[in-house]
C-alpha cells in the first residue's frame, strides 16, 4: 500500500489570521526566533499499490481541483510519502 503526501498553502498575498496568531503566542511561550508563521493544509492519501508516477498525477489533479481553494491557495507539494512525512498508520 502506498501514500501520498499534499501540502497546500494560502498564497503569499493572502491574509493568514492563524498564522499571524501564531506568530503572536510564540514569543508569550518563549519561541522569539521565529518572524512569521503561515497555516496550510496537509493530506495524505492511501492507495491500494505503488505510488507510480500516473498515481502521483492523479493526486496532484485531486489537489488541484478538491483539496484545495485555487483562488487563495497553491498546491505546494505532492509527493510519495516516505516514514518521516507520513502520519499515524491505521
Amino acid at each position: 500500500m502506498g501514500r501520498v503526501v499534499i501540502d497546500v498553502m494560502p498564497k503569499p498575498e493572502i491574509l493568514d489570521p492563524q498564522g499571524k496568531a501564531v506568530v503572536g503566542a510564540l514569543p508569550r511561550l518563549g519561541f522569539d526566533l521565529f518572524t512569521s508563521v503561515r497555516q496550510g493544509k496537509r493530506f495524505e492519501l492511501e492507495v491500494a499499490g505503488d505510488v507510480t508516477p500516473e498515481v502521483l498525477e492523479q493526486a496532484r489533479k485531486a489537489a488541484e481541483t478538491l483539496l484545495s481553494n485555487p483562488v487563495i491557495e497553491d498546491v505546494v507539494s505532492v509527493r510519495e510519502a516516505t516514514e518521516d512525512t507520513a502520519g499515524a498508520q491505521a
